[in-house]
């Protein structure tokens, strides 16, 4: 790809200045990959006989702030590496072509951690002490993501490591701070929802690929090559759907869970997308968009889906 000045590369990456730089540091497209597993988990609990509001809105309020603490963590540490510089073509971008200090990255990225903290005070106060445990964890993992001496996410690993926590840990949690237990369907429902999330990491490394292999990395993507990449990325779609498809027909989600077939739209538009481009990573960028949507798309519908169940009970 023809280099570009930062101006010409802001133009092309439609980046703004002002507040929308500080939206853009918090890379909100990703967000929804911690309020699905939120919003799932306490949907189940809801069709089950239980719901807090309090604890809802607290789990989504850490969640939101655990994550978006971690993509500041790979903004700076990125930098600081020196991964990234103003050719850089991702959702990054605050520190190397917007002038953020990194030191104020770094410290925003604590302040979230030390808020979501106060939020798992009042969790664990009213459910089990374990949360905080657990909590604590996520968080040493959000960090160790890129940053201690072996970064999660250059290894091949960051897929599974992000699917695991972002899916069935949260909706674990999500559906125990609710109902006080977690039943088997809770385990096998976050799947599918944790296939994704680990889905919109390896869009990212695909797009990737070429820059991070030359800094050292070793993601699935560069393992796979582009085209096997691309191809697991569509076996892990249609693995997703497929046990959706078989949870209905065993009576684990409802019939109405039939409505997230319209999100799958968007899993083929990202497939195709990557398919036809190779070495461009801005060329791919859409492709990334339309993995984060399958994800927003598909968690927002399973979770309509069982919202649905609980006002209007169906079964077969």
């Amino acid at each position: 790809m023809q280099k570009m000045n930062k101006k010409e590369l802001q133009t092309a990456l439609n980046e703004r200045n002002g507040w929308q730089v500080w939206w853009r540091l918090l890379r909100p497209h990703t967000l929804t990959a911690s309020f699905i597993p939120v919003f799932v988990g306490t949907m189940i609990a809801a069709i089950d006989g239980s719901f807090h509001v309090g604890l809802f809105v607290a789990m989504l309020l850490a969640s939101i702030l655990i994550q978006a603490a971690t993509n500041m963590f790979n903004e700076y540490y990125d930098y600081v590496r020196g991964l990234d510089n103003e050719q850089s073509i991702g959702i990054g971008g605050a520190i190397v072509r917007d002038g953020i200090p990194p030191k104020k990255v770094l410290g925003l990225a604590i302040a979230f951690f030390l808020v979501s903290m106060l939020l798992g005070v009042y969790i664990s106060a009213s459910t089990s002490w374990w949360i905080a445990l657990i909590g604590l964890i996520s968080m040493g993992v959000g960090y160790l993501y890129t940053g201690g001496p072996l970064p999660i996410a250059y290894t091949p690993l960051g897929e599974l490591v992000s699917g695991f926590f972002m899916g069935p840990v949260i909706i674990g949690i999500s559906y125990f701070i609710q109902a006080g237990f977690v039943h088997e369907d809770v385990w096998w429902i976050s799947i599918p929802v944790g296939i994704f999330i680990g889905a919109i990491l390896l869009a990212n490394n695909i797009r990737d690929r070429v820059g991070d292999a030359e800094n050292g990395r070793k993601t699935l993507a560069i393992l796979f090559g582009h085209k096997g990449a691309v191809l697991f990325l569509g076996f892990l779609f249609g693995l997703a759907y497929l046990l959706t498809g078989l949870y209905i027909l065993l009576g684990i989600l409802p019939i109405w869970s039939l409505i997230v077939v319209l999100s799958m739209k968007k899993a083929r538009d990202a497939v195709h997308v990557f398919s036809t481009q190779h070495n461009n990573p801005l060329q791919m960028l859409p492709a990334m968009k339309y993995t984060a949507q399958t994800n927003t798309f598909y968690g927002f519908l399973l979770g309509i889906s069982l919202l649905l169940q609980y006002l209007i009970p169906f079964t077969i």
